[in-house]
């Protein structure tokens, strides 16, 4: 569903991604742990046509992001790491914009974002602005708004930075909701062990490039530690990126 091979992406003489090769199947829920400066946001910032890649290209759902940017994007939703909604709007106001922008009509984006938000249990604020929310409601009504248009692919970056244990909760079983019913793929940038062991599979990024990849139990046994966070620190910590090891 997700495929990068070969992508390389530079500032000025630093590499902050270095011919970086995956590919992500469909229905799985994939953390990408990596320590602050890995590349993962920039890596979110290509994915999702922020930024151009020097090396290499994308693919999402068959889609070049390089050749087809238009068709590839329409696939992909996204929660950034910095909240992006306008705060003086409302719930509904904020959500029947991006359904616009996504060429949505107007009565089924209204069906999607009353059923989306009484999921995450914000349909009884529809109408407060954004400002009044909490930042865990804030990011519920975000995730709502990448997943209006039913992308294939859900990317989600550092999204649950400053969250109490109840929203990342709430957050992490909505998208598990979401992969059950229509198999959309996820992948999660994070930095926090916990979550990446709530993960079908677990990709170390590392100085822009992968340490490890596989099951969180696979992964661990690859970094040559007794825990996950044991061996992402001890690897992540030593100078120089290794070459991956990846479970077989």
């Amino acid at each position: 569903m997700l495929s990068v091979r070969g992508l390389t992406k530079r500032y000025g003489e630093r590499a902050a991604l270095k011919g970086l090769d995956l590919e992500l199947r469909p229905g799985q829920f994939t953390a990408l742990l990596g320590p602050n400066g890995a590349g993962k946001s920039t890596l979110f910032q290509v994915l999702t046509g922020l930024f151009a890649a020097d090396e290499g290209d994308v693919e999402v759902a068959g889609h070049s992001l390089r050749h087809g940017t238009a068709a590839a994007l329409r696939h992909i939703g996204v929660v950034f790491q910095q909240i992006s909604l306008d705060l003086d709007l409302s719930i509904r106001r904020n959500l029947m914009f991006q359904a616009d922008l996504q060429g949505l009509p107007r009565k089924l984006a209204a069906e999607r974002i009353a059923a989306g938000c009484a999921r995450l249990g914000v349909d009884a604020d529809l109408d407060r602005k954004v400002r009044e929310l909490s930042g865990g409601n804030r990011r519920k009504v975000e995730l709502v708004r990448a997943i209006l248009h039913q992308p294939a692919v859900l990317l989600m970056d550092e999204a649950t930075v400053g969250l109490d244990p109840k929203s990342r909760h709430d957050l992490i079983a909505a998208l598990r909701e979401d992969i059950r019913e229509r198999g959309v793929t996820v992948l999660w940038a994070t930095h926090l062990v916990e979550e990446a062991e709530q993960a079908d599979r677990v990709l170390v990024l590392h100085k822009g490039q992968l340490l490890a990849d596989g099951t969180p139990a696979e992964v661990t046994a690859a970094l040559g530690k007794p825990t996950l966070e044991q061996g992402f620190i001890a690897r992540t910590s030593a100078e120089g990126a290794p070459r991956a090891a990846t479970a077989s």
